[in-house]
C-alpha cells in the first residue's frame, strides 16, 4: 500500500456516506426532506456576535493560540455564572478550531500510541474512536468501570450530556470516574459540548466541585459554542481543567500552527458573555423538542434517556436501518444509531436542528404514519 494510503485505510467508512440511499429517498417526498440526521444550526447567529466578529476583521497579524486574555477571562466568567465551575485559571484556557478537531487529536496530542489504552462511552460520537484509530492506541468500549477490570487506561473519554443519546451523568457517577482514574494515573477528557442543554434533571461538568472537589489533576472539559450560541459555521471551542495538561497542549499545537483566528477569538468572546441570546436559542430548541417528541411517541417510538442535548434517541424495537427507511418513506432522514456503536443497533438519532416549519412537517409526517 502506498504511503498515501496508510491513514486513512485505518478509519471506518464516513458514516454518513452510507446512508446515501435513503436520504436520496427523503428527498423524493413531494414535500421535501426533513433532514434531522445532522446536528447543525440553522439559526441566525445573534448580531451581538457578528459585530464582534466584523470589528477585527481588519486585523492583518497572527493572533495568539492561546486566544486573547479576554477570551480567556470570558470564558472563566461563562463557567463560573452558568454552570458552576470556579477555580480555572487563564493559563488552562485554550481556545480550539472545533471541538471534533480536538478530540479527534488529543491522543496523539498527549503523545499516547500502542501501548496505551483508551476507553470511550459503549454508544459514542464516531470522533472519539477516530482519534484512537489515529494515534493508534489500544480501544476499549466501556460505560462501567467494572468492564475495565486490573486494565490501566491513559486517557477516559466522557461525554455528559451525550451524543447521541442524551443521557446524563449524575455527580455519584462522575466521582466514581474521578476516583478511578486517579488511581490509575489516567486522564479524563469530559467533552461537555450539551452541557447547557439539559431537559431533565442536571447536568454537571467534571469540573465542578462535587465532582472533583475543586481538583482539576489529569481533568479535561471541552466546551462548544456550536449549538447553544449557533457557531458551528465558526469552528469555536476550547478545552480548560488541568493547567499542566494544558499547557502541554498548547505547546503541541504553538508547533503544529494550530491557531484559531482571531475574529473568531473576538465572536467567542462576545457569546460568552451574553447568556440573553442562549437562553433565547435554548427556548427554540425546547419548543422543537415537544414537537417532535410528541410526535415520535404517537407513532409508536420509545425514546431513551434524551434528558439532554439536541437529540431524541428513539427505537421501534427493530434494525435501525429498517426504522431509517421507514422514515424516508415518510420525507425523514435520521441518523442510523449504528454510526455510534453496536449497542445503538435498535435505535436511531433524530435531530432538533431544523427549522419550526421543517419540524412541524416532521411531526404532520409522523401523526398521518
Amino acid at each position: 500500500m502506498s504511503s498515501r494510503g496508510r491513514v486513512s485505510s485505518l478509519l471506518p467508512d464516513f458514516p454518513w456516506d452510507t446512508i446515501a440511499s435513503a436520504k436520496a429517498e427523503a428527498a423524493a417526498h413531494p414535500d421535501g426532506i426533513v433532514d434531522l440526521s445532522v446536528g447543525t444550526p440553522v439559526d441566525p447567529v445573534d448580531p451581538l456576535i457578528r459585530t464582534a466578529l466584523n470589528s477585527v476583521a481588519s486585523v492583518p497579524g497572527y493572533p495568539a493560540t492561546h486566544g486573547t486574555p479576554e477570551l480567556r477571562a470570558a470564558v472563566i466568567d461563562a463557567l463560573a455564572r452558568r454552570y458552576r465551575i470556579t477555580g480555572i485559571a487563564p493559563a488552562a484556557v485554550l481556545p480550539v478550531i472545533g471541538t471534533k478537531e480536538l478530540i479527534a487529536g488529543l491522543p496523539r496530542l498527549l503523545g499516547l500510541g500502542a501501548d496505551d489504552l483508551v476507553v470511550i462511552p459503549e454508544v459514542a460520537y464516531p470522533t472519539y474512536e477516530v482519534g484512537a484509530l489515529l494515534a493508534g492506541t489500544k480501544l476499549l468500549r466501556a460505560d462501567g468501570l467494572t468492564q475495565l477490570g486490573p486494565q490501566s487506561p491513559a486517557l477516559i473519554f466522557v461525554n455528559s450530556p451525550s451524543n447521541p443519546t442524551g443521557k446524563v451523568l449524575g455527580v455519584e457517577h462522575l466521582r466514581k470516574v474521578v476516583a478511578f482514574a486517579r488511581e490509575r494515573d489516567a486522564i479524563v477528557a469530559s467533552d461537555e459540548c450539551y452541557l447547557g442543554l439539559a431537559w431533565e434533571g442536571r447536568a454537571i461538568s467534571i469540573l465542578d466541585p462535587e465532582v472533583c472537589d475543586g481538583d482539576h489533576t489529569n481533568l479535561l472539559a471541552v466546551h462548544s459554542l456550536s449549538k447553544t450560541s449557533n457557531l458551528a459555521s465558526y469552528r469555536a471551542g476550547f478545552v480548560t481543567g488541568d493547567p499542566g495538561l494544558v499547557a502541554e497542549l498548547l505547546e503541541v499545537r504553538k508547533h503544529s500552527g494550530m491557531i484559531m483566528p482571531f475574529p473568531i477569538q473576538a465572536a467567542m468572546t462576545a457569546a460568552l458573555g451574553d447568556d440573553a441570546h442562549e437562553a433565547a436559542q435554548r427556548e427554540r430548541y425546547r419548543a422543537r423538542r415537544e414537537v417532535l417528541r410528541k410526535a415520535l411517541v404517537g407513532a409508536g417510538f420509545r425514546i431513551d434517556h434524551s434528558d439532554a442535548g439536541l437529540y431524541l434517541w428513539s427505537t421501534r424495537g427493530e434494525p435501525c436501518r429498517t426504522t431509517l427507511d421507514w422514515l424516508a418513506e415518510r420525507g425523514i432522514l435520521a441518523a442510523p444509531g449504528d454510526f455510534y456503536g453496536p449497542a445503538g443497533a435498535e435505535h436511531v438519532r433524530i435531530a432538533l436542528t431544523a427549522t419550526d416549519e421543517r419540524i412541524a412537517a416532521a411531526a404532520e409526517r409522523l401523526k398521518a404514519h
